[in-house]
């Protein structure tokens, strides 16, 4: 008896392409390739083979159609489909620039001018805090000094006794 000889196994990339739905809505005259698979967060996600973990989607096709990401650089979907693999529709930028285009708190927070009270947020009136992830954030200056009148003037330093 010969050994079994199953069906032979596709390759990734008639894989991954048997999960795209190239006619999705359109953006900017193209049409987004809509990933019909399984998604994580709402963007599409690919398991290239056994024991390695899936990678996303839309990443998988921009490198295989256009080249590596370059180093320090995150693919952002111009079309704002998550699902969409069109690498017509993905632009490397930075973190930071693709944060501030989206809709989320870091976007949000980047566009306001005033603080809560109406103070404006520029140059003489602007307080960037470091934190502890590594970014800042800006305060009010007049709310901050109000505050720490209201405070007192600071924790009072308590004399050394030896």
């Amino acid at each position: 008896m010969g050994a079994k000889t199953g069906p032979k196994p596709r390759s990734p990339e008639s894989r991954f392409w048997s999960k795209v739905n190239k006619c999705g809505p359109l953006w900017n005259n193209t049409p987004c390739w809509e990933w019909t698979a399984g998604t994580f967060h709402g963007y599409g996600r690919f398991g290239i083979g056994t024991g390695i973990n899936p990678v996303f989607a839309y990443t998988w096709a921009y490198q295989a159609l256009i080249g590596p990401i370059p180093k320090g650089l995150q693919l952002d979907h111009l079309c704002r489909n998550r699902i969409c693999v069109n690498p017509e529709h993905l632009e490397p930028v930075t973190i930071r620039e693709n944060l501030l285009r989206g809709i989320g708190f870091v976007a949000q927070q980047a566009l306001r001018t005033h603080c809560p009270k109406g103070h404006p947020y520029d140059l003489f009136n602007t307080l960037w805090e470091p934190r502890k992830s590594g970014y800042s954030s800006r305060r009010c200056h007049l709310c901050r000094r109000a505050y720490d009148r209201k405070r007192g003037s600071g924790r009072r330093r308590q004399s050394l006794k030896f």
